[in-house]
C-alpha cells in the first residue's frame, strides 16, 4: 500500500537518486514500527540446496544493497535469503552518472553502474552492524584496474574478508559493465579462476572450521556451447550453485523506446524468456548435480513458476521490486506454496 503511493513520486526522480532515498526510508519506517513489512522470512515451501535449508525459495538478487548498509531493511521484505554486493577489494566509484535508466513501458531497467563499491573492508564493517541471522550471500567482483589475468586474486581477496560474515559467496563473472569480464565465462578462463577460488575456499574452510558454499553468476547471452562449457567447469571444481542469469546486453524488447539504446545491462520483464532459456539448457547439462538459482525478469508468480519448471531450485529478484514493490515478495512466496501452484 505504501509503495503504491510512493512509486509515482519515486519515478519522478533519477533512478539512482530514488534508490538512495528508498532504503534509508524503509529503515527509518522500520524503527518506528510502521513499515508494513513482514519483518522476517515469509513462510513458504522450504528448500534444501548448497547444504543449506531455505525458509522459502525466493531471494534478493545482488545489486539492491551493494554496500551492505541495509541488510536488516531488505531482510524485512520477507525473502528466504539475501545476496548483497557486488563488492570489490578496493573502493571504486563506478561509472559516471547518469548510469541507471528506467524503461517503464517495458518494466525494465538498464544500468551501467560499473561495480561501484565502498571496498571490502568497509563492506564487512557495514554487514557486522546488521542483526540479520538468515542466509546471506555476498557477490564478489573485481576492481576495474585489476588486469584480467589477475581477476582471481580479487575474488580471493574478497572471499578472505567476507568468509566470517557470509553464508555463501558468488563469483560474478557476468557483469556487462566491467570491461572484458564476461570473457572469463569461456571454459578455460573460468576453470583457471575457479581453481584458485576453490583452493582458497578449502584453505579458509580449515581456518574457520566451516566450508562456505560457492556460486557462480553467469550471463544470459551465452550460446549452447558456452553453456555446456560453463556447466562442465562448475561440476569439475565442485561449485555449489549457479545463478542464471545476470543482466543482458541484448536490446530485444526495448528497441525504439526512450532509453532503450543506453549502454549497460538490461533487467526486468524483457529478460524473462532469455534467462529462462538459459536455465533450461543448464538444467539439461547439469542433470541435477548442481542447483540453479533462477534470476531475471521475475515480475509475478507465473514468472517464478516458469523458472522453477525450467529447472531452477531457488529464485532471485530485484527489478520486480522497483515496479511492483515489496509486496511482490509475499505474492510470489505464498503463490508458489499454494496447493494450486504446486499441482500446476
Amino acid at each position: 500500500m505504501l509503495y503504491s503511493l510512493a512509486r509515482p513520486l519515486l519515478f519522478m526522480l533519477d533512478p539512482e537518486t530514488a534508490h538512495e532515498l528508498t532504503l534509508p526510508s524503509v529503515r527509518l519506517l522500520q524503527r518506528f514500527g510502521c513499515a508494513g513489512l513482514p519483518g522476517k522470512p515469509i513462510a513458504g515451501t522450504r528448500v534444501k540446496a548448497m547444504g543449506l535449508e531455505f525458509p522459502n525459495p525466493l531471494g534478493l538478487a545482488a545489486g539492491l544493497d551493494k554496500h551492505g548498509e541495509f541488510v536488516d531493511a531488505v531482510a524485512a521484505f520477507g525473502f528466504g535469503f539475501l545476496e548483497i554486493g557486488g563488492v570489490t577489494p578496493l573502493p571504486q566509484p563506478g561509472n559516471p552518472r547518469p548510469r541507471v535508466f528506467r524503461i517503464p513501458e517495458r518494466e525494465a531497467i538498464i544500468n551501467r553502474l560499473g561495480f561501484n563499491s565502498v571496498g571490502v573492508d568497509r563492506f564487512v564493517e557495514n554487514v557486522r552492524r546488521a542483526r540479520y541471522d538468515g542466509i546471506l550471500g555476498v557477490n564478489l567482483g573485481k576492481n576495474k584496474d585489476t588486469p584480467l589475468e589477475r581477476t582471481a586474486d580479487d575474488y580471493v581477496a574478497c572471499l578472505e574478508k567476507v568468509y566470517p560474515i557470509a553464508t555463501y559467496a558468488t563469483v560474478n563473472v557476468s557483469s556487462p559493465n566491467t570491461k572484458n569480464l564476461r570473457a572469463l565465462q569461456q571454459a578455460g578462463e573460468l576453470g583457471a579462476i575457479l581453481a584458485q577460488v576453490t583452493k582458497a575456499r578449502e584453505r579458509l574452510a580449515r581456518t574457520h572450521k566451516r566450508r562456505m558454499p560457492l556460486a557462480v553468476k553467469i550471463a544470459p547471452d551465452l550460446d549452447d556451447e558456452q553453456i555446456a562449457g560453463v556447466a562442465a567447469a562448475l561440476v569439475e571444481f565442485g561449485i555449489d550453485a549457479v545463478i542464471a542469469t545476470n543482466t543482458t546486453v541484448s536490446r530485444a524488447g526495448v528497441r525504439g523506446v526512450p532509453h532503450g539504446d543506453e549502454e549497460g545491462g538490461l533487467s526486468g520483464a524483457p529478460l524473462r524468456a532469455l534467462s529462462t532459456a538459459v536455465i533450461r539448457k543448464l538444467a539439461a547439462a547439469l542433470k541435477g548435480r548442481i542447483p540453479i538459482i533462477g534470476s531475471g525478469g521475475i515480475m509475478s508468480v507465473a514468472d517464478a513458476r516458469e523458472k522453477l519448471d525450467a529447472g531452477a531450485t531457488l529464485l532471485q529478484l530485484y527489478t520486480g521490486l522497483v515496479y511492483r514493490g515489496p509486496g511482490l515478495v509475499r505474492e510470489i512466496v505464498e503463490g508458489l506454496a499454494a496447493p494450486a501452484a504446486r499441482a500446476a
